[in-house]
């Protein structure tokens, strides 16, 4: 067993300790912010931190109304920029909190007076020591170089921001995200028996939209880094600017569908990839009960979710499938050829 997938297997358990242990310190944010809400959010990360930022962008618009930004670290790092960041909550996210551009738009933010947030499972690292107020993912040492397990916290996490600075998630709810995460763990053999199918799958499509947009993103990049599959990513409205002209039949097609407000969306894409006789593999929930007429194949969760806390239990199946793709290949997805776990980048 690849230490990939031990670490799929440990997010319920990271997902409880972590709401656990940083419920109380949000809380104690909420109250700080509460006096003098931002003007506007930016998030900066990289790699599969920055997919965790790509879900914290729509989260906090959609549930708190504060429009929100993703940094781009090259402004400081390559052109010396100077940025307003007066009145704004600049939020950076780094699994090991040693990202240097990352911390480096950090500290420029937190000079010129921005409320200042890292994200991190590193308490010791250099992004706890720069930032003002520091939330931890409890996931302890992640050992593969796929970023599994500090994903989902980071998720998690993102949604008790949205909560400490108003939005609408009640805690309860966060509460039922480690069970949920359980019952997506219960669909690994059969994604196991999946993942066989595309053994020689050398190129793939993923598509989400809205809360699953980011989603897409990370799939893709599991895919890319651990399977060596060349996985492009998209939202269902970009999909069809332009890059649909390269799916023809059999092409294969992974698609996030809950019910809810991207359902349309999706269901018009699915309806059209039949047409073009792709593959479709779909993850859903039992809530979406149109999904089995249009996918060629399906990854359904048996409860039906509310969209908002959907994309948790969605990437999970995903990561597995990843993993178990990997293993089919005969690659090791602990150790990707020519990366390592802390990249850092200017």
């Amino acid at each position: 067993m690849s230490r990939m997938l031990e670490e799929i297997r440990q997010q319920p358990n990271t997902l409880e300790r972590t709401l656990s242990a940083e419920l109380r310190p949000i809380e104690r944010f909420k109250q700080h912010v509460a006096k003098r809400p931002p003007r506007l959010i930016v998030l900066a990360a990289r790699g599969t931190s920055d997919n965790a930022a790509l879900f914290g962008r729509y989260l906090l618009e959609v549930t708190t109304g504060i429009p929100v930004s993703l940094a781009a670290p090259s402004i400081f790092t390559l052109y010396d920029a100077r940025v307003d960041y007066r009145d704004a909550l600049v939020v950076a996210i780094s699994q090991s909190g040693e990202s240097t551009d990352t911390n480096l738009v950090l500290s420029r933010a937190r000079e010129q007076g921005a409320l200042t947030i890292g994200i991190t499972n590193e308490a010791s690292s250099t992004l706890a020591g720069l930032a003002e107020y520091v939330f931890l993912v409890r996931a302890r040492r992640e050992k593969s170089v796929a970023a599994t397990k500090t994903y989902t916290g980071q998720v998690l996490m993102l949604y008790l921001l949205a909560y400490a600075l108003g939005g609408r998630i009640r805690v309860d709810d966060l509460r039922r995200l480690p069970e949920r995460a359980q019952m997506a763990l219960q669909l690994e053999p059969e994604i196991a028996m999946l993942s066989e199918r595309y053994r020689f799958m050398r190129h793939a499509v993923v598509v989400g939209r809205g809360l699953n947009y980011a989603n897409a993103f990370e799939f893709a990049l599991k895919m890319m880094e651990t399977c060596y599959v060349v996985a492009e990513r998209f939202s269902s409205a970009d999909f069809l600017h332009g890059p649909i002209a390269m799916v023809e039949p059999n092409f294969p097609a992974f698609l996030f569908a809950p019910a809810g407000a991207t359902w349309t969306s999706i269901r018009e894409m699915l309806d059209k990839l039949e047409q073009l006789e792709a593959e479709t593999v779909v993850i859903t929930d039992a809530g979406n009960t149109e999904a089995a007429q249009r996918a060629t194949r399906l990854i359904r969760l048996p409860r039906k979710l509310s969209e908002l806390f959907t994309p948790i239990p969605y990437i999970i199946p995903a990561q597995i499938f990843a993993a178990c793709l990997a293993h089919q290949k005969g690659l090791d997805p602990d150790k990707p050829r020519t990366i390592s776990k802390v990249t850092l980048t200017m």
